[in-house]
């Protein structure tokens, strides 16, 4: 019997022996486990304490009494054990109710026994042990805690943890070389548990960890059995950050966190939540989303919430709790709080209204729109008893007032208003995005401009297009996928974006986002392909000039390379100075390279400049050419040459007589465009015709001493000599014939003299007259005119001084030469008198119609007043008895 009962305590104290040629590595879980460790060689029954019973676990493990007393582990024990004592553990937990030790035996031979915890529980030493990654996933750490706090002093107590990482991915044999093993010492100075940690390379994550403890405490050592773990699979992450709460547009509480950007796989979230209103309200759930929404939420309600995360699709450790968030609803409550639309859209606001404990029913709830506008009852909506609900249709721009940039809208009860609102932005986003294409066809920029926008605070503009593979639809629509394109403000307030490479022919769907924090807007699409916002290069090798012999500017000019389209072209052209005053002129002809225009001086310098654009009308015109400018040169012989007069000197004393000619130079109308020199000829019977060159000289002196001598005056530019001149004859028998019987001269003022003459019959073709005037006793220069041989009167506007004399000469110039001309040395006194007297007239009598018009008027203004007056003054008959059957027609008609 006694054998038979040490038969049976052996099996369910620690013997089933099992020799191996390899050792077992306990896998470590992603959560807590404990370390329970006893003296080796210790028989079952010497080490159950009094009250344990010996039968207290069977060969499965399963519990079949429980210790009727329990052990204080206060180290008494341990106080005999030499210090070479080497305590051998077993891991336990939760899951598992047994322990199995892994030990050394004599003959170099592993021993594996299970042993019921309960045991260990009771007479070893025992720790708490969690391994985890951080979420950096560079570090293991593992935390050795005493589960008594009294058996170990940490100032005593050594811990140092042995591991091996293989260098391969493969399954590694579970017996790692002896010495391959590295040590780490743990740190049990600061923190509650024993703190190690093992750097972790990343290209190891997913090899197997082989590691083992060794705890020394009182000259006792505890020793782990081997275990492994693949790092991977007890990551830990941190807490999650950014715990936020908000009413959503609903009306429920959503708790929001941020994600994680270290792990590189998904993580599962466990929320926990307390609800303190009328009652407290707890709950905890778990999401895999980084938000979860709450329901029922009222007025006047404190949230208090906590979040931990873990890997979702495999093992791994949960995070510590995130910091408590506590959240507190308003007494009224707005849903959506906060709204961002765009103009002519509907908006609808939700509330429940609080008053005091009390919650409104929506039924007596009204609107007001900055507390100034009563929204209409038929804009609202009950949706259940507590909740009341305002449609605004087709709103229109938020006016921005001061620094409101937003509509207020009030839920009222009645005609109470508690101070909180929900905020309206309306925008109105109709933005115009406009693209040119370079001359080059290789890039297209777009510029937009965000003047109409009403700014809004927080938020941020990004131009998003579309490109598809050929033209644009009917009706540009926003694609559900599109990318941003970045667009950079310039000096003048515009965003300009620009697209390189580009496709000419594909259709390039833009529209300028609008992102906020309460929500994104997008403006009107627009979709534009590039070939047809072509802005051609400016034509090339402008050229302008006016054209000899034909007198016309011409503008030439080379179309540019690109684009291949037909190109119309617009040209301005003008006189050269500060401001050009430009003419336009448009060419249509695809095929034109130069244009030729009439203008009215062709001795003056114009500026010209040509752009183009494609003649189907799509794109937009090139920008102006550099400009062309001509130069002034002859482009023709003189129209004529110039007029001229001649001054007969005679010398009685030599016999002699020399004629100076003298002549105005030509205008530049008249010369075309320049005169380099005069030329005059000259014709004599005796001598024949020869011509002297005067050069650029106005005056020419020749000795007369023909009967008759014929010059003609020329003018000379780079082209050649006029063909339209003037000749003069002088003749000595003609300077006899006199025509002209009477010359007079009246002064009108001091800057006008009115000459008039009177001719005689005469056989002679006369030509034209000369006209000659001058101060007499004065060597001052003579003036003179060519009038026309038709004309009787003539008007000298020059400058008279009253107190000089002057002559006046009247030369008849005939075919043959030159007539006698007729002199006076003063003006004709008689007819001065006369024609000042008319010219008194000329005042006198305009005066004296105005004085006579004046006065009629006003005895026509006077008579009407009287007959007003005598009326006011007549009785009326009908009153009076005295005035009736008196006829006041009759005395009317008297005055």
């Amino acid at each position: 019997m006694t054998c038979q009962k040490f038969c049976v305590a052996l099996l369910h104290w620690e013997f089933i022996y099992v020799i191996t040629a390899f050792n077992l590595a306990y896998p470590i879980t992603p959560w807590r486990f404990k370390l329970f460790c006893m003296p080796p060689n210790t028989s079952y029954d010497l080490l159950l304490p009094a009250g344990i019973s010996k039968n207290t676990s069977n060969l499965n493990g399963h519990y079949e009494t429980l210790p009727e007393a329990t052990f204080n582990s206060n180290g008494t024990y341990f106080s005999n054990l030499s210090s070479q004592t080497i305590f051998h553990c077993c891991f336990w937990s939760e899951e598992d109710k047994n322990c199995t030790v892994h030990a050394d035996s004599m003959e170099g031979k592993t021993l594996v026994s299970t042993v019921s915890s309960l045991v260990f529980q009771q007479i070893g030493g025992n720790w708490n042990i969690q391994c985890w990654m951080k979420e950096d996933l560079q570090l293991l750490i593992c935390c050795i805690e005493p589960l008594s706090k009294n058996s170990f002093k940490k100032y005593d107590l050594k811990v140092h943890l042995l591991y091996v990482l293989p260098d391969v991915l493969e399954e590694s044999p579970l017996v790692p070389q002896k010495g391959s093993f590295q040590l780490v010492q743990c740190n049990c100075s600061v923190h509650e548990c024993c703190d190690c940690r093992v750097s972790v390379p990343a290209a190891k994550l997913n090899c197997t960890l082989f590691m083992y403890l060794n705890i020394a405490s009182a000259g006792v050592v505890f020793q782990s059995p081997l275990m492994s773990v693949q790092p991977i699979n007890i990551v830990k992450p941190d807490p999650p950050l950014g715990l936020h709460m908000e009413i959503t547009d609903s009306g429920n509480l959503k708790i929001s966190w941020s994600i994680s950007t270290l792990v590189p796989f998904q993580l599962q979230y466990q929320v926990k939540y307390s609800e303190n209103s009328t009652g407290v309200r707890e709950a905890d759930e778990t999401v895999s989303a980084t938000s979860l929404l709450v329901d029922s939420v009222l007025p006047g309600s404190s949230y208090k919430v906590q979040v931990r995360g873990k890997r979702l699709d495999g093992p791994g450790v949960w995070s510590d709790w995130s910091i408590p968030s506590i959240f507190t609803t308003q007494d009224v409550i707005y849903f959506p709080p906060k709204v961002l639309t765009r103009v002519g859209s509907n908006v609808s606001f939700h509330c429940i209204y609080k008053n005091g404990n009390k919650i409104v029913s929506s039924k007596k709830i009204v609107w007001w729109m900055n507390l100034a506008e009563k929204i209409p009852e038929s804009k609202y909506n009950v949706v259940g008893d507590r909740v009341s609900k305002v449609t605004l249709p087709n709103v229109n721009a938020t006016k921005p007032r001061g620094k409101f940039t937003y509509d207020a809208v009030y839920c009222c009860q009645e005609n109470e208003c508690h101070h909180r609102y929900a905020e309206l932005y309306v925008l109105d986003v109709n933005i115009n995005i406009l693209c040119e294409t370079d001359g080059y066809l290789t890039k297209m920029t777009c510029r937009w401009s965000t003047n109409a926008i009403q700014s809004l605070v927080g938020s941020t503009l990004q131009l998003r297009y579309h490109r598809s593979s050929l033209y644009c639809s009917d009706v540009p629509s926003i694609h559900p996928t599109s990318e941003p394109k970045d667009c950079h403000l310039q000096r003048d307030g515009v965003y300009e974006c620009i697209f390189q490479p580009i496709f000419l022919l594909s259709g390039y769907t833009m529209w300028i986002r609008i992102n906020h924090s309460l929500g994104s807007l997008d403006s009107p699409p627009t979709c534009v392909v590039p070939d047809s916002v072509v802005k051609p290069l400016p034509p090339s090798n402008v050229k302008a000039e006016i054209t000899v012999k034909i007198g016309l500017l011409k503008i030439s000019w080379k179309k540019p390379i690109f684009p291949e389209n037909n190109l119309q072209f617009q040209i301005r052209y003008g006189l050269n100075g500060k401001e050009i005053q430009w003419k336009m002129y448009e060419v249509y002809d695809a095929k034109s390279k130069s244009v030729s225009l009439p203008v009215p001086d062709l001795c003056a310098v114009y500026a010209a400049q040509v752009r183009c654009k494609r003649l189907d009308g799509l794109g937009y015109w090139s920008n102006w050419s550099t400009p062309a400018y001509t130069v002034v040169m002859d482009i023709k012989v003189p129209i004529r040459g110039p007029e001229f007069w001649r001054i007969i000197n005679e010398d009685t004393t030599k016999k002699e007589r020399n004629a100076t000619l003298l002549w105005k130079p030509l205008m530049k109308n008249d010369s075309l465009c320049s005169v380099r020199r005069y030329v005059v000829k000259h014709h004599t019977s005796r001598n024949g015709t020869w011509s002297e060159d005067v050069g650029n000289h106005t005056a020419f002196t020749f000795q007369w001493t023909e009967q008759t001598h014929t010059v003609t005056v020329l003018a000379v530019n780079s082209i050649g000599a006029s063909f339209t001149n003037f000749n003069l004859t002088f003749s000595w028998p003609m300077s006899k014939v006199n025509i002209v019987q009477s010359l007079s001269a009246y002064p009108l003022n001091s800057s006008c003299v009115i000459l008039s003459w009177m001719l005689s019959l005469s056989d002679y073709n006369l030509m034209y007259f000369i006209l000659e005037w001058k101060i007499l006793n004065e060597d001052n220069e003579i003036k003179w005119h060519r009038i026309p041989s038709s004309v009787k009167k003539y008007y000298i506007h020059d400058h008279f001084i009253p107190i000089e004399k002057y002559q006046f000469s009247l030369y008849p110039i005939f075919m043959e030469g030159v007539g006698k001309p007729k002199i006076i040395n003063s003006f004709t006194q008689d007819d001065s008198e006369k024609h000042q007297n008319d010219a008194g007239l000329y005042v006198i009598v305009p005066i004296i119609i105005s004085s006579l018009t004046l006065l009629l008027g006003t005895l026509l203004i006077l008579h009407q007043r009287m007959k007003k007056l005598f009326w006011e003054d007549v009785p009326n008959p009908k009153n009076c008895s005295w005035a009736q059957g008196l006829n006041f027609q009759k005395s009317t008609d008297i005055l």
